[in-house]
């Protein structure tokens, strides 16, 4: 089944501050239908939808009840992707026409959310008030808030009555001594209270949120960032305990520290974690939870398909004059969106048959291989290497082929014409991608295929249009049948 264009220049980002989002069939296969529908068109609970499907973030949430020492909401760079960066707050009113413009003229966007600037919770009538009128004149779209949890005992009620079924917590540790090192302050009762009192006070409104959510059978993902040194070693037992209280999901983010972005971690030093430690955590709590792998974590005002951001388009100054008949935009949307789930449905039966194949044959006895794909959306290899902002990156292994991450190809801009070092851009994006042996795109010019080979990573543009998973296992069959992997070792990572 052919696909409607919906929008070619897409790629494939709550924020997800909160953004495999990730879920596959085997990941769902115990969950409930009622819950199974809630996620299988949200692209930030669905591993699956996120090739698919797009999501709005709308900045009505100006305040804060909290402050993390990796947050500075002051900052604004349009080249940014980080939680709490806006370049407009909106009004609840205006908030729910840019909604419903960026609905009917990006048909695939399927999730609104609130998540920032500040806290949605700590500003609850901007929040609810957004909420209320767009379950009133857009009810087609889910609605998501993403909160620090200090608030939200107290809303949990008033979210159940706004349509809300998915919420993400940012739990980062369940220890008020590592907490006071995360948190300086939180504003609770009229007054700040610093320390580890604070931070106690935060966890024990983070824990009861959590607890009363799935009561009420809200779908809950945990959001927590991963701070080397602080709190990287405790976030395998976070993991562990919110699952236990009936979290669906845990997205382990990496912090994000540049100094010029003036927040306290970035100008005292404080390194984020590679990508391997990154991988390392996410196996290691994979063991007991759902993980999420493909958060971008977007800004609190993104717009469009993750890894991307459309907000340009929509600024306050493009949609006033917009006229916007969005009963007409509900019907296309109908039919985009049942397109686009027959053609998941396709792929989906199609991979399952190729991996009963794979099962069928003889298993390999080598060594994982991390490969990076270069991808416009729906889950094919399809995009020029030059023109990939990003690339998804997968492990192949003789159990199969599991995502891993993603990969932006540009460095954090620092605001100014000086961005950048003396470096090319194709070397940067050459560096981003270390630790992957073979690069899939759709084409590649001869510069950088030479300059990969030199760096040791095979580029391979021959599976252009060919499933994701299908074609990075063929290649790593290739790698074995060929000689190029060898026998692996017990002290090698193994696919979980």
């Amino acid at each position: 089944m052919e696909l409607p264009v919906l929008n070619e220049t897409s790629q494939s980002e709550g924020g997800c501050s909160a953004g495999s989002c990730g879920s596959t069939d085997d990941q769902l296969s115990h969950l409930s239908d009622d819950i199974r529908d809630k996620v299988q068109n949200h692209p930030c609970y669905s591993e699956d939808a996120h090739h698919y499907f797009a999501r709005m973030h709308v900045a009505v949430a100006p305040a804060c009840n909290i402050q993390c020492h990796y947050c500075n909401r002051k900052y604004d760079c349009a080249n940014e992707s980080r939680p709490g960066v806006v370049s407009e707050l909106l009004s609840p009113e205006q908030a729910v026409k840019k909604t419903m413009a960026v609905a009917a003229n990006i048909p695939q966007m399927t999730v609104l959310g609130i998540a920032g600037p500040g806290d949605p919770l700590a500003n609850p009538e901007r929040t609810f008030a957004t909420f209320q009128a767009l379950s009133e004149q857009a009810p087609d779209i889910k609605l998501c808030v993403s909160t620090n949890g200090l608030a939200l005992p107290a809303a949990v009620e008033e979210l159940s009555k706004h349509n809300i079924d998915h919420v993400t917590i940012t739990i980062n540790t369940l220890d008020a001594e590592i907490g006071a090192k995360i948190y300086p302050w939180v504003f609770w009762n009229n007054r700040r209270i610093k320390g580890k009192k604070g931070a106690q006070i935060l966890i024990d409104q983070q824990q009861k949120g959590l607890e009363m959510l799935v009561e009420k059978g809200i779908l809950v993902k945990v959001n927590s960032v991963m701070i080397p040194g602080v709190n990287d070693k405790h976030l395998a037992e976070v993991s562990k305990v919110v699952k236990a209280k009936g979290a669906f999901l845990h997205n382990v983010m990496p912090l994000i520290a540049e100094a010029e972005h003036g927040t306290f971690y970035g100008v005292m030093g404080q390194r984020g974690p590679s990508n391997d430690e990154l991988q390392t955590l996410q196996d290691e709590c994979s063991g007991d939870m759902n993980m999420m792998r493909h958060c971008r974590q977007c800004r609190a005002d993104a717009v469009g398909m993750l890894g991307e951001d459309r907000g340009d388009e929509f600024t306050l100054d493009k949609i006033e004059d917009m006229e916007i008949d969005y009963q007409a935009a509900m019907e296309k949307r109908k039919v985009i969106h049942q397109a686009i789930e027959a053609e998941m449905n396709e792929k989906r039966a199609a991979s399952e048959q190729s991996q009963q194949q794979a099962l069928a044959a003889p298993k390999l006895n080598t060594r994982p291989v991390l490969m990076a794909v270069a991808t416009s959306g729906q889950n094919v290899i399809n995009m020029h290497f030059g023109h990939a902002k990003e690339f998804l990156v997968y492990e192949a292994s003789p159990d199969g082929v599991r995502f891993i991450s993603h990969r932006k190809t540009e460095l954090y801009c620092s605001g100014d014409d000086t961005c950048g070092d003396a470096e090319t851009a194709l070397q940067r994006n050459i560096r981003t991608l270390e630790g992957c042996e073979v690069v899939l795109c759709s084409k590649i010019g001869y510069e950088p295929w030479e300059q990969l080979e030199q760096a040791g990573i095979q580029p391979n543009g021959e599976h252009a249009m060919e499933n994701i998973e299908d074609a990075v296992m063929a290649v790593y069959r290739e790698m074995a049948e060929n000689g190029k992997l060898e026998e692996s070792n017990d002290d090698q990572r193994i696919s979980a």
